[in-house]
């Protein structure tokens, strides 16, 4: 069955609209990736204490650093230190903290939860608890100033191997 002119038409149009709605979407996925890079980039300026540096300065290092980058082994040095001070950073903030588990008798108010949130903990609706990564004495006080009970879970210990027939 032959298509008529206008539903040639109609169709070819449809086709071009589809192929703009997915340029625009790739363009807005493009765009966010862009920006989320650039908040990266920005953190990154902050976490290694450039931040307060006048933008000229703070452009002027950024320019020895990029004629840098074409040298192989520094870039290679670069990852490592930064790799270890990510690493130290993590250790530091995470030092101390064990899985704990919180419980309260009644509904928390909305500042009780934002601190808890804050301090590490989410909510677990099925088990209608407080769980988290945190330190214990924190967390103690978070549930003594609201009436609540702290439970420290203790990590579990690797399965046994089993043994083969081979051995």
């Amino acid at each position: 069955m032959a298509r008529t002119l206008a539903e040639r038409l109609h169709a070819h149009e449809q086709q071009k609209a589809r192929l703009a709605e997915q340029e625009a979407k790739l363009k807005t996925a493009e765009r966010k990736q862009r920006t989320r890079r650039l908040i990266e980039a920005g953190g990154l300026v902050d976490k290694a204490g450039l931040l307060d540096l006048e933008p000229n300065a703070l452009y002027g290092a950024l320019l020895s650093l990029r004629d840098g980058t074409a040298d192989k082994k520094q870039a290679e040095q670069w990852t490592t230190r930064g790799g270890r001070a990510f690493d130290r950073e993590a250790r530091l903030r995470d030092e101390g903290k064990e899985a704990i588990l919180l419980t309260f008798p009644a509904p928390l108010d909305r500042e009780v939860t934002t601190a808890l949130r804050a301090a590490g903990f989410r909510f677990n609706k099925v088990l209608q608890h407080w769980e988290g990564i945190a330190r214990p004495d924190d967390a103690q006080q978070l549930a003594t100033a609201n009436g609540g009970i702290v439970q420290r879970i203790a990590a579990t210990p690797p399965a046994p191997q089993l043994q083969t027939a081979a051995e």
